[in-house]
């Protein structure tokens, strides 16, 4: 039975082969685990629960519940902890020279408490609320802002808390205290205070936007995950970080091993340095530590942490001290620590030399030594003898990876990388804005807190303005704080989301970009990783200098959140031991180390035993589903991690396989992780799994090879791909590159129907397809994305339209005089005027001007510069279609050069906005509104129908883009028996070299499809064979490879060979001739040059290159070359003296009798003859007078011709 049967509407079949894995089976030393017990179940029944199953997670998570989840969480948790990590503020009083002594000096200090985020809505203002309605506040709502081209925000609120006091010194008991005397505040006020900090945007379809209660957006296509600014919709592009709860091992430059975190000052280097010394042992190479800018031999660091012996530490780094590697490069090292500090191992000798070493560095701390080694160094660690022992753990992984043992870090591993969404980017940038405002509070109570000033309250010195501007000065601009230099800012962080179909505004949302600093030199980080298999989509990349950095999430990939829940007490009851408990090294050695988050927390006797345990309690909803579970058997490590941006995908559990028939009555995807059925696994556990490719795999009986014992299946082959690449029918079949055309290229520059509410939308450029369908075929995503059930109450699903924009037109391959070579298209005209591929085009123009009542009040501009809307006689446009208030009615004919929104100033100064050359339309909708910022605006939108006309680009789902050569009449046209005329008629050429037999197989199947055929998918890697395909063609009564016989629409003659003929889904692009077509013969030049300008809608000339030159001068056309370049371009003359071959210039000289005369005159000759008049471009003209401005004179030699 083929695995397509099973993906059929059929129900569940008891009949089918048996789950044989082997009953017996035991747990192996990996942690791999096999069915334990006989299970009938049918292939077919799997797989219709693998569909079942896909469709809940799509149901439970969507396509972009990362962006809304990552924010959601900022909300909740993340604002609260970034003004905790602020602390208490205090401010020092400015200086006072009334004051003398140290008493009376005031001081202020700020505390942050609890921060609240109300809904997003916006003041009504004085006049509506006093009047109107007792409401002050309004809700926004989105449509509201995309419409007033207002930010969708909500009010940042924080309870603070402020305290004023004066510092006195006061005599104190030394035997007591230490100290003769000691400080104590002397409190004057204390108050608290509630705030607003400013207004941070709000995602739409997030936890504070009001669309979430709704249920439903405006657009049936809009799931929200995007932020509205000014109006302009944008989104946050995922970026990859290097994770820093990891430890770093490289090799270059030097071999080092990095504790990294985000403070600088909690940063550990060790280096494996080599030293200039001869009469050091043999090897000379010396471990160092680098901490808090300075120097420190390693062996002194042991002996500060507590160690007494130099066995000790030998046992706590942990290695074996049979090789004659270890024991050179530890005997270096104690040698140079004897040599830098002797006696070091005298109590509070080494802690005393560290002290002198980080005192003596530029910047030395205010700290004491003990304070920086508890707060600094590793401070999730509490005592020095958990330091020690890590200290100990790094050295060792340090001197492993020198000696082969240990593999490097692979920066390009997605286990070493993080993904960076919505709540890490608002936090970082958020921050930024906070200290700048924390800043400008600062100075400003400086000044009110000496002399006899009265304090104001603190909103009186918190700008709101800062947070809220900054953070929409941010958005807008796409510049974005830089994750460690806070000098420098981003590009590609925030993108304007792309509306041209769903697809590419869904796809827009699931991106990834790496951030390098060169874009030439990046190494192997645009080649695809094994670790992004299942998790980022190996083809979905565009071409060009973004290859391989910007990638897409593959269709079932999540991005794990902070998980809050505490982890330490389970981790105990599966038998691990606290590292706080292991009194000496050898309470260490030989056990495995735990790690939670990259912390050492403990270690545990029998690995194996504890991940299994700590998997089934995962399974059992003891621990949140996000944790990841790592056995690395060959360190002794497991590795546990519940941090943010882990990319993780679900799985199938084989063992627990049995219990899909306890579920009856319909099931969620979190019961079914509940129950351990499915299980979501990360990049670093992914390597301890046996995974099956697909359910036949489970079943599949080997002749001669034991079976093999799978932990895990996929759900499907083609969840290995991203969104748009998985929709693509037999995608394995073609050539990558065209798979990656399509997915990245022609399927987001298809015109579709981009939204549902195009009545309350004003986009500046929009497209919609008047007749979009579906195609004929069904892949397993296309079906998992859509609806349970028809509307006609019959079983099955429906696909999503949004995700498919083109139409089913019926394709020949054959050659049509001539006019379809080069990937060009014949089209059946007749077709076309039955509404094929016919779009509607609408154009918007915004204008606005400045609110009455505000520029009344505004003193600074003069009342005659107020401009306004309304109609005048303008002087640069017609103005026939314009009512009295200065815009088009409704259905008025526009055309190049008319007014489309008339605007003036009281002085009589044209403001109006003019449709550009080549702009047309008939007017659509005009709306009028007002924005927050005290502007009127007016949107006017233009409607264009457009037909397909030669040169409109077209493709199909298999990247076979071609543009439109021909438009053949119907009756010319070869038609079959049954008298089926083809629509599109591509050229054969086009298949051999781009190797995309997968629209053949698409074409041949979806003439099956047609015919009645049950088969209906073509799901990449999973889809029937060929065989399938044609035998369905055979059953209908066609050939069995899709070729028909057909009749010359000319002559009527019935043609000698066969065409291959069937419904192939195509695409209409963006890209039409009518949007690119560009003339002219003299017109707009640049004020400068002289030369055209080069913008179309300017009327801008038409770009003449080099080699556009070389092929008139192939031709001989040397007249049409001088016009072109010269008399069309920038022709301009200038005199030139033939006695001194110099520059002469037209200048008012008098002459004899009085008079002045104009004309060229020689400045060096002092004369007026023999100058003559040259023709040159003006470019050369120039060039000469700027030349002569920096003294160098150019000469000219002249012949009369």
């Amino acid at each position: 039975m083929s695995e397509t049967d099973a993906m059929e509407d059929s129900g569940i079949s008891s009949e089918g082969e048996e789950l044989e894995n082997g009953n017996n089976m035991e747990i192996d030393e990996k942690g791999a685990m096999g069915i334990k017990e006989k299970l009938n179940l049918s292939e077919q029944y799997l797989s219709k629960f693998c569909r079942e199953a896909s469709m809940a997670f799509f149901k439970e998570f969507g396509l972009i519940s990362h962006q809304i989840n990552s924010y959601n969480d900022f909300i909740e948790n993340g604002l609260q902890t970034l003004f905790d990590s602020l602390g208490e503020i205090k401010v020092g009083p400015g200086y006072d020279p009334s004051k003398k002594g140290g008493g009376g000096w005031r001081h202020a200090s700020i505390k942050f408490g609890k921060v609240t985020v109300d809904r997003p809505n916006f003041w009504t203002g004085e006049k509506f609320s006093s009047e109107k309605s007792d409401k002050e506040y309004l809700k926004l709502l989105p449509r509201h802002a995309r419409l007033q081209n207002m930010t969708y925000s909500a009010r940042l609120k924080a309870e603070v808390r402020v305290q004023v006091y004066t510092v006195n010194l006061i005599n104190s008991d030394k035997f007591k205290s230490g100290q003769d005397k000691i400080i104590q505040n002397d409190v004057k006020s204390d108050d608290n205070y509630v705030v607003v900090l400013g207004r941070i945007p709000v995602m739409v379809r997030s936890s504070l936007c009001w669309m979430n209660e709704l249920g439903k957006s405006d657009c049936d296509f809009d799931h929200g995950g995007y932020f509205l600014i000014k109006g302009t919709e944008k989104t946050f592009i995922a970026q990859e970080q290097i994770c820093l709860k990891r430890l770093w091992v490289s090799s270059k430059p030097s071999w080092m091993v990095s504790y990294r975190s985000n403070l600088k000052k909690r940063r550990v280097y060790i280096k494996l340095i080599e030293t200039p010394k001869p009469e050091y042992l043999q090897g000379g190479n010396v471990l160092n530590v680098y901490f808090l800018s300075s120097t420190i031999p390693l062996w002194i660091l042991f002996f500060a942490l507590g160690a007494s012996s130099d066995k000790e530490i030998v046992e706590m780094i942990d290695l074996d001290i049979s090789d004659a590697t270890f024991v050179n490069i530890l005997l270096s090292t104690i040698c140079d620590a004897d040599e830098k500090c002797e006696g070091f191992r005298k109590e509070g000798k080494a802690l005393k030399h560290i002290d002198e070493l980080i005192k003596n560095t530029k910047f030395p701390p205010t700290d004491s030594i003990e304070d920086i080694l508890n707060n600094s160094l590793f401070p999730a660690l509490s005592s020095y003898r958990e330091k020690a022992l890590f200290l100990g753990y790094m050295v060792k992984c340090l001197l492993l990876s020198y000696t082969g043992r240990r593999k490097c870090e692979n920066r390009d591993d997605f286990r070493n990388k993080r993904l960076e969404l919505a709540g890490d980017l608002l936090e970082r940038e958020l921050r930024v804005h906070i200290r700048h405002a924390q800043r400008r509070m600062t100075k400003a109570m400086q000044k009110d807190l000496y002399g006899d000033r009265a304090l104001h309250p603190i909103e009186h010195y918190l700008d709101a303005s800062i947070i809220t501007n900054g953070l929409t000065r941010a958005f807008s601009t796409g510049a974005w704080s830089h994750p460690f230099n806070t000098g420098e800012r981003l590009s590609g962080v925030v993108a304007t989301l792309r509306r041209t179909n769903p697809l590419q505004m869904t796809a827009d949302m699931r991106k990834t970009r790496q951030q390098v600093q060169y874009t030439g030199k990046v190494g192997d980080a645009r080649f695809p990783n094994p670790s992004h298999w299942g998790k980022l989509c190996f083809l979905s990349t565009p071409d060009g200098e973004n290859c391989g950095l910007v990638k897409n999430l593959a269709i079932t990939g999540l991005v794990s959140t902070n998980s809050v829940e505490p982890l330490l007490d389970i981790l105990l009851n599966c038998g691990m031991e606290k590292l706080v408990d292991c009194n000496s090294p050898a309470s260490v050695s030989g056990k495995d180390k735990v790690f939670l988050n990259g912390e050492w927390i403990g270690v545990c006797i029998d690995s194996a035993k504890f991940v299994r345990d700590l998997r089934n309690k995962r399974r059992s909803k003891e621990i949140p589903h996000q944790v990841e579970i790592k056995r690395d058997q060959q360190q002794g490590e497991v590795r546990i991690f519940s941090d943010a941006g882990r990319i993780l995908r679900p799985l199938l559990v084989v063992e627990n396989l049995r219990k899909i028939k306890e579920f009856k009555g319909g099931y969620s995807f979190q019961s079914l992780l509940d129950k351990g059925v499915l299980e979501l696994v990360g990049v670093e556990e992914e390597e301890d799994c046996q995974t099956a490719w697909g359910v036949k795999y489970l079943l599949m009986r080997g002749k001669d090879e034991p079976p093999v014992n799978y932990t895990h299946c996929e759900l499907d082959l083609s969840y290995l791909m991203g969104l748009s690449c998985s929709l693509i029918p037999f995608a394995n079949h073609d050539h990558a590159r065209r798979v990656l055309y399509q997915s990245e290229k022609h399927s987001q520059q298809a015109i579709g129907f981009s939204t549902t509410n195009p009545n309350i939308r004003v986009d500046t450029l929009s497209h919609q397809l008047y007749y979009p369908q579906r195609p004929l075929f069904r892949t397993m995503v296309s079906d998992c994305l859509g609806r349970p059930e028809y509307p006609q109450g019959h079983n099955g699903v429906l696909p999503r339209p949004e995700y498919f924009n083109g139409q089913n037109a019926i394709v020949a391959v054959n050659v049509h005089l001539g006019y379809n070579q080069e990937d060009s298209l014949v089209m059946n005209r007749a077709s076309l005027e039955r509404g094929m591929f016919r779009t509607e085009h609408i154009r918007s123009y915004k204008a606005d001007v400045d609110n009455s009542e505000l520029f009344d009040n505004n003193k600074r501009q003069r009342p005659k510069d107020r401009v306004d809307f309304g109609k005048i006689q303008s002087k640069f446009g017609r103005v026939d279609s314009l009512d009295d208030d200065g815009f088009p009615f409704i259905g008025a004919n526009l055309q190049a050069g008319d007014i489309v929104i008339g605007r003036s100033a009281e002085s009589g100064a044209d403001h109006s906005i003019k449709l550009k050359h080549t702009e047309r339309g008939k007017v659509q909708k005009v709306v009028l509104s007002a924005n927050d910022d005290g502007k009127n605006f007016a949107v006017v939108s233009l409607r264009q129908v457009r037909s397909p006309s030669l040169g409109d680009k077209f493709s199909s789902m298999h990247g076979q883009k071609g543009v439109l050569g021909f438009l053949e009449s119907q009756e010319n046209f070869p038609f079959t028996l049954q008298g089926i005329v083809p629509d599109i008629v591509i050229n054969p050429h086009a298949f051999p070299t781009r190797q995309t037999p997968g629209q053949l197989l698409e074409a041949a199947l979806g003439k099956g499809i047609a015919c009645g055929g049950s088969m209906r998918y073509a799901t990449p890697y999973t889809a029937a064979s060929i065989d399938v395909i044609t035998d369905q063609l055979h059953r209908a009564g066609y050939s069995r490879w899709g070729s028909e016989r057909i009749y010359n629409g000319r002559t009527g003659e019935m043609m000698r060979s066969l065409i291959f003929m069937g419904p192939t889904f195509y695409q209409r692009l963006i890209h039409m001739a009518e949007d690119k077509v560009k003339f002219r013969n003299t017109g707009p030049v640049h004020p400068l040059t002289r030369q055209p300008v080069s913008d179309r809608k300017r009327f801008g000339g038409v770009k003449f290159g080099e080699m556009e030159r070389d092929c008139l001068l192939a031709h001989g056309a040397a007249a049409n070359l001088h016009e072109r370049l010269f008399m069309l371009s920038d022709f301009s003359q200038m005199h030139i003296c033939r006695k001194c071959t110099n520059l002469a210039n037209v200048i008012q000289r008098p002459v004899p009798g009085g008079k002045k005369i104009r004309g060229p005159y020689c400045r060096f000759c002092e004369s007026a003859e023999n100058i003559v008049r040259v023709n040159v471009p003006y470019g050369a003209k120039l060039l000469c007078q700027e030349l002569f401005s920096m003294g160098i004179s150019v000469k000219f030699e002249t012949e009369v011709c």
